[in-house]
Parts: structure tokens; C-alpha cells; sequence
């Protein structure tokens, strides 16, 4: 009897004649960079340096397209931003020591929000790694100790021939649910010596599938088709996995009423009658969840944004289904299913019994419409007429990039996404600096549409060196920073707390001037203004600036005084 994974495969002649013969002048480099196009790879981002120069030099003899950031931790998020945007892995090429550890706090956002991030760094030449010679630029005394808090798996290299195996295990790593980053490390002198390893031709590197437990599901099934409250918490999972479809059949068929979280915008239609559209952390939406009896919590581990800040107690039954087992019932009691979401909604589909809830999206409108009051009471015109003109001058189907600032965290509950995998923001870990360099990993994805990068100016200050790369490239994103003098959501949280703001005000450039110095065009607009300005840079190809003078505030999500 012959088992599938007996058979071997054998090279036709061209292949072993390929083989027997390797093209003169290869470096380990090259076994790096054959293998990631094996693998399908079509771009890399990075940045060089000393012990990675093999590794640089063999992209020279390679088809993938470089993209070069001026910072690594920006590289970082244009690869995370990548990843999201292709469901693929997005290699990361990073040098040793100091090159690395810059790239540190891109792989916790990556983490964070399950990026597929493929990170290759350079290492010190092996004489000196495990306690060898000691006194190597850039040298660490363990530099995978660094990562391996941060990242999905660490896999080390020491020889060419481990390679093409270890890239092609932290390729399946990346892309296994959850999806996550990875660390492979390579030494200085693997890199540049000359190889007689054949040519790397296949990969094969398909993550394993997660589907749910058969008993968990049937469960979850008889509890959901007897609620007379049922209700349902979408995370980011439903949108890594593409499963928005199959949340909108699963709600439709039981009546319930859906709200995503920050990082699952655009899971649910928002104008859809169930849809309590992204409002997580008002508390009418709060209590709307807690009132349940059963609640349907997919791709979510119900983290802090998620939970309104550890607010939420549900009274009645939870059903969570968590393709990370570290997240699984880790902050509420629950049937934990650990499944990826397209996988278990399908399976909650068939076996699901329809429900009749005629007054389901009654009870949606009323809540809306209490949530709307409560702003309107706030006097935030202008914060409201801002993020407005934003979503009437970004193209329904152009992906937005939002930094850690104000007009985001209105974004994350009040912004129409318009579809799934459309918004994303640093809501993961939280980190300033995301929005631009993301944006530019996006439009290095698909040059088809443009692309929304929404910084304010503190955060624009991290990523300003990125304005060469956008021209550099000629990347298709136009870059809105709301500029108000300073961290304006710390200059809030502060003068909340204390009375008064300390450290959060800011001398800055005129990004204007600024930006038409790196051959980039801007432009200074205003609320008035804005929605003309910002429909004219993104209609055209390349990158711009707008810049909005304005001092915004938060909405408060539940009652004053």
C-alpha cells in the first residue's frame, strides 16, 4: 500500500541538468532570495547593511522588486501593510545589531494585529556567535533574544544548506492562522561565500488549515439558534481570514446584530439593518452586548479597545471563536473554539437553525440613534465635518492607513470602511508612526488605486524620512497630517488627569515646504476646504501632503459629568 507522503518526487533530466550544473558567481544571498521567489514572493522591503550586503547584492540577480525604506522600523510597517493587503508573506531584509532592533517595535504592531511579516536579518560572522571572538560591529550577545518575544517563531541559520528549509518553515509559520511575523537570522559569512547549491526552484510552504472541533460547533450552534438575544462581536480575524460574507449569511440567518471592532473594520456592511456599525466603545453598544443572552465573539480576543476597556461584562452565554490559542477565553468565560473565522462560520452555517427576530433591527436603530444623540450633545462639529469630508473624497474602494491620533480613534468607531480590509490602523500595539510607511507598503501592493495615509503632526515627525521613498518610488498615496501643535491626544488625556499638559507640545516644519523639498506636492488646506483638496491629491498618481491646521477632540463614549 503506497501513502501520499511516500511518493517521491523525481527531477526531470532539465532538472537535474539544472542542477548539476549551477550558474557561476552565486553567494548564500542568492539561495535567500531564490527561495523567497520560489515561494512567490514578487517584493521585498528593507534596508542595508554591512552583514547583509550578500544578501543585497543577490536581489542585483534576482526578478523581486526592492522597495527601500530610509528607517527599518518604517520598512517594518510597509511590509505589515503589505502583508494585510495580500494576505501574503512580506520579506523584511534587515542587517545585524542596531539595523535590527530598529525594526523592533514594526514586528510588535505586526504581532499584534497577525501581519504576515517574514523579517531576515544578517548576523555576526559564526567565529564569532555562541561565545566565539567577541568585538563585531553591530554585535549582540544573543540577538534572536531580542525577537523572540515579539515575533511567531525565530529560526536560526548556521550553514547555506539550512537556508532555503528555514525560510520556507517561517514562510508556513507566517501565514499559519494565526498569521503573524517571524525572525530568520543568517551569519555575515553564509551570506557572502560562493555556493555550489543548486539553484532553489520549488517551495512548498501552504500553512495548515485550522478548522474548528466538530462537538464546539455544534454546541455554539444549538445555543445561537435558541437565543432570544443573540449578538456578535467581529474582530480582525473575520477580515484576515475573508469571511465577511459568510458573518453576514451566519447573522442574517439568526437575527443578530453585528459590531466590529477596531481591527475588524469593514467585516460587517455598515449600513446594513443589523449592523451596530464599529461603536465599540460607547457604552449604549456596551450594554446593548452585555444584555445578550448568547454573544457570538469571531476573531476577537477581546482586548482592551475591544472590550471598552475592560468594561464589558457579559450576563449571558459566550461563544468565542480565536484562531490564537494564547487569546482563547483569556479575558471572558466562554465555549472557546479554536478555529480559524472562515472555518468555523462555514461550519456554523450548516448546522445553525434560522431564527425570527422581527424587532432585531429595531433595537439596532434605537441604539444608533441614542449614540447619536450623545455626540450631537458634545458640540463636535467640527470633528464630525472633517471625518466626513475625508470619507466623501477617498475612493470607496481605496485602503486607508491610520496613525495613533485623534481623527483615528474617531475613525475607529465612526468611519464607514466602505468593505473589509479597506481601514487599517497601529491599534495593535499602539506604536506612533505607523500611517505613512504603511500606506507606502500598500500602494506598493496595488498601484491601481490610490491610498490614504492620516498621521498627526507628532506622528508625522517619525515618519517624515519616507517622504524620499514615496518619490523615490513614485508610490501612489496622499499623506493628510492634521496638525496641532503637538501630541493633541496626549495634550487631552493629560489635561483630563491633571489640569494640565506636560511635554506635548511640539516645534515642527512646514510640512508643506517640507514636502515640495523632497519634490513631493502639498498643500495647506482647511475644514472648509478639505474635502476638494483631498479628492484632488488622491485622483492624482503619485505621492502628496495635505495639511490640516486643526485642534480636535475626542468624543466622550459615555455619560458626562
Amino acid at each position: 500500500m503506497t501513502h501520499d507522503h511516500d511518493l517521491v518526487l523525481r527531477p526531470t533530466e532539465a532538472q537535474t541538468a539544472a542542477a548539476l550544473n549551477p550558474p557561476a558567481g552565486r553567494n548564500g544571498g542568492d539561495l535567500v532570495v531564490e527561495t523567497l521567489a520560489a515561494l512567490g514572493t514578487t517584493t521585498v522591503f528593507g534596508l542595508p547593511g554591512q552583514h547583509a550586503l550578500g544578501m543585497f547584492d543577490a536581489l542585483r540577480r534576482s526578478d523581486l522588486r526592492y522597495v527601500g525604506l530610509r528607517v527599518e522600523n518604517n520598512a517594518g510597517f510597509a511590509a505589515d501593510a503589505y502583508g494585510r493587503i495580500t494576505g501574503e508573506a512580506a520579506p523584511l531584509l534587515l542587517s545585524t545589531g542596531p539595523g535590527a532592533l530598529t525594526s523592533l517595535a514594526a514586528l510588535q504592531e505586526a504581532a499584534a494585529a497577525s501581519a504576515p511579516v517574514l523579517a531576515i536579518s544578517s548576523q555576526i560572522p559564526t567565529a564569532g556567535l555562541g561565545g566565539g571572538r567577541h568585538g563585531y560591529l553591530h554585535e549582540l550577545p544573543d540577538q534572536s533574544a531580542s525577537f523572540r518575544g515579539v515575533v511567531k517563531s525565530v529560526h536560526t541559520v548556521r550553514t547555506q544548506s539550512q537556508i532555503p528549509s528555514a525560510i520556507e518553515a517561517a514562510w508556513k509559520s507566517a501565514l499559519t492562522a494565526p498569521h503573524g511575523p517571524v525572525w530568520v537570522e543568517i551569519p555575515q559569512d553564509v551570506l557572502l561565500a560562493e555556493t555550489s547549491i543548486p539553484v532553489v526552484t520549488g517551495g512548498d510552504a501552504f500553512p495548515e488549515e485550522l478548522p474548528p472541533r466538530v462537538e464546539l460547533t455544534a454546541v455554539a450552534a444549538d445555543l445561537l439558534s435558541r437565543a432570544e438575544r443573540p449578538a456578535i462581536i467581529a474582530g480582525g480575524g473575520v477580515v484576515r481570514s475573508d469571511a465577511s460574507g459568510k458573518l453576514r449569511q451566519l447573522a442574517e440567518v439568526l437575527q443578530a446584530p453585528v459590531v466590529t471592532t477596531p481591527g475588524g473594520k469593514g467585516a460587517f456592511p455598515w449600513q446594513h439593518p443589523l449592523s451596530l456599525q464599529s461603536w465599540i466603545e460607547d457604552r449604549y453598544v456596551t450594554d446593548f452586548l452585555e444584555e445578550a443572552d448568547v454573544l457570538l465573539v469571531v476573531g476577537s480576543g477581546l482586548g482592551e479597545l475591544s472590550s471598552n476597556y475592560h468594561t464589558f461584562k457579559p450576563r449571558g452565554r459566550v461563544i468565542q471563536i480565536e484562531a490564537d490559542l494564547g487569546k482563547l477565553e483569556s479575558n471572558h468565560p466562554a465555549l472557546g473554539i479554536h478555529a480559524d473565522a472562515r472555518l468555523a462560520l462555514q461550519a456554523l452555517l450548516e448546522t445553525v437553525g434560522e431564527r425570527e427576530d422581527v424587532r432585531a433591527a429595531e433595537r439596532v436603530s434605537a441604539v444608533l440613534a441614542k449614540v447619536a444623540d450623545r455626540i450631537a450633545a458634545q458640540e463636535l462639529t467640527l470633528e464630525q465635518d472633517v471625518l466626513a469630508s475625508v470619507r466623501r473624497a477617498l475612493p470607496a474602494d481605496s485602503p486607508s492607513f491610520w496613525d495613533m491620533t485623534i481623527l483615528a480613534y474617531w475613525a475607529w468607531s465612526a468611519f464607514d470602511a466602505k468593505g473589509p480590509n479597506l481601514l487599517h490602523s497601529a491599534q495593535g500595539a499602539g506604536g506612533l508612526g505607523y500611517g505613512f510607511p504603511a500606506a507606502l507598503g500598500a500602494a506598493a501592493a496595488d498601484g491601481s488605486r490610490p491610498v490614504l495615509a492620516v498621521s498627526g503632526d507628532g506622528g508625522a515627525l517619525y515618519s517624515i524620512a519616507e517622504l524620499a521613498t514615496a518619490r523615490q518610488y513614485d508610490l501612489n498615496v496622499t499623506w493628510l497630517i492634521v496638525d496641532d501643535g503637538g501630541y493633541g491626544i496626549l495634550r487631552e488625556y493629560m489635561t483630563d488627569a491633571f489640569g494640565e499638559a506636560t511635554a506635548t507640545e511640539l516645534t515642527r516644519p512646514d510640512y508643506v515646504a517640507l514636502a515640495e523639498s523632497f519634490g513631493v506636492p502639498g498643500v495647506r488646506t482647511s475644514a472648509e476646504t478639505l474635502e476638494t483638496d483631498l479628492a484632488k491629491a488622491l485622483s492624482e498618481p503619485g505621492p502628496s501632503v495635505v495639511v490640516l491646521p486643526a485642534v480636535l477632540r475626542m468624543f466622550a463614549p459615555t455619560h458626562l459629568g
